[in-house]
């Protein structure tokens, strides 16, 4: 199976995203700082995993 490196990204930073908010609503209020760690995880996954290359298969 292939999937796109987009469609990778994507899932990574609904993954890094929700992380992040399930740990800042632990208390019931989410603060502008918390929201802004919020979107660095989404933006941080979404780049880094679009950025790093498959792996190459090789024949075996």
């Amino acid at each position: 199976m292939r999937i796109s490196s987009i469609a990778k990204a994507i899932v990574s930073g609904i993954a890094a995203g929700s992380a992040a908010a399930v740990t800042a609503a632990q208390d019931g209020v989410i603060t502008t700082g918390e929201g802004v760690t919020m979107a660095l995880a989404v933006l941080g996954a979404w780049g880094i995993t679009y950025a790093v290359p498959n792996r190459q298969k090789t024949d075996a």
